[in-house]
């Protein structure tokens, strides 16, 4: 939109070419201008060690966020230490920062029983109290996280909801740009495929795929199931299914793919899932994922509630799955991967919802509007 964009980043999410920087680099990713800080990152490492990450980002992303000229500085989170660069960019500069609110931090790893101790909790809840305050605005991805940041005595003008995004430009490929897949997986063209595209951590809850699918044999053995991502539990989730015995059977397991490939994955899918473990915390999430599938126009199961549960019931676009049964979700898939009306309701509705609701280039444009009130008050 003509304005100048740096992104300061860690090289954890990025290609192996830059994986191997030793300093930091200034280097030009697919034309954006970005400064990539060599501090090794993944879901595979422990929740200690990616602590450690997120700390020696920060500490370092400090040093050149000072020195990084700007009118602006927007600081997405999580971590909460993705912070303290932000904050000191903007009073050393004394320029104005939006913070981003991905999840609730430390809300959601206290519920998961990864932050414990009561201290740390203490620090962690301190440090989100400062972010919200030190910003000059605050984006929410859901109206759930909204309501969290207002309790912490933000006021509700200062926040904004602006979602994850749906990507069409990307995603809403011809049907065909599936087949290749379909083809390996050895599926007939109607055979019901249901996919599971993402992060292998703990929270994510993979593995409920496994029992899931256990159950479908008996019901539907015709139904097919593919995992794809990477992430801790990724061993742990490929073993509790070759235990099942539905290993390369009906489920099948690959390692993640580059996200240009992923729209070929998406249009081989029936159905596209998205899982939480049951933790009422997760309910505001606001998964990629998710906004991804409707971009393919596809049909979503997740197995929480919340705002996108609603989503879903209000408008068609996929149907919430039990959390803890994985017969009666086994059930739930069958019925809905067998009706094709159904289905084809599911795919007008996520098309919509893809188009005139979660379009990225609308959300860009709000997002744009929201910088420019804040960079250029009205009196």
């Amino acid at each position: 939109m003509g304005h100048e964009v740096t992104v300061i980043t860690s090289a954890g999410y990025l290609s192996d070419e830059y994986k191997a920087l030793r300093k930091t680099t200034r280097v030009d990713i697919e034309g954006v201008p970005a400064i990539v800080i060599p501090v090794p990152y993944s879901n595979y490492m422990s929740f200690p060690r990616r602590m450690l990450a997120f700390v020696q980002f920060a500490l370092l992303a400090t040093w050149v966020c000072i020195r990084q000229p700007a009118d602006l500085i927007y600081a997405t989170s999580p971590p909460l230490t993705i912070a303290f660069p932000g904050i000191a960019a903007s009073m050393w500069q004394r320029i104005p920062m939006i913070f981003e609110v991905r999840d609730l931090w430390p809300e959601l790893p206290i519920a998961i029983g990864a932050l414990r101790n009561p201290i740390i909790q203490q620090v962690a809840k301190l440090m989100e109290w400062t972010a919200y305050h030190a910003a000059r605005h605050v984006v929410a991805l859901s109206p759930g996280m909204a309501e969290g940041v207002i309790r912490r005595g933000i006021s509700p003008e200062r926040v904004t909801v602006i979602p994850n995004s749906s990507d069409v430009d990307l995603f809403d490929v011809p049907p065909e740009t599936g087949a290749p897949i379909r083809s390996q997986l050895g599926l007939t063209p109607k055979q019901p495929l249901i996919l599971y595209a993402g992060s292998f951590g703990l929270i994510n809850n993979a593995g409920y795929m496994v029992e899931i699918a256990e159950a479908m044999r008996e019901i539907d053995p015709n139904v097919r199931f593919l995992l794809v991502g990477y992430g801790a539990e990724f061993e742990k989730v490929t073993e509790k299914a070759k235990a099942a015995g539905v290993l390369n059977e009906n489920l099948f397991i690959w390692e993640s793919l580059a996200k240009k490939d992923m729209p070929a994955m998406l249009s081989a899918a029936t159905v596209t899932t998205s899982l939480f473990l049951p933790i009422h915390e997760m309910w505001n999430n606001s998964a990629n994922k998710f906004f991804d599938s409707l971009a393919a126009r596809r049909p979503i199961a997740i197995n929480y509630g919340g705002w996108q549960a609603d989503l879903l019931e209000q408008t068609g676009v996929g149907i919430r799955i039990p959390d803890q049964d994985g017969a009666a979700a086994a059930q739930a898939l069958a019925a809905f991967v067998n009706d094709e009306e159904r289905l084809e309701q599911a795919r007008q509705a996520a098309a919509t919802l893809a188009y005139d609701d979660f379009n990225r280039d609308k959300m860009a444009e709000r997002m744009e509007a929201l910088m420019q009130r804040v960079v250029y008050p009205q009196p």
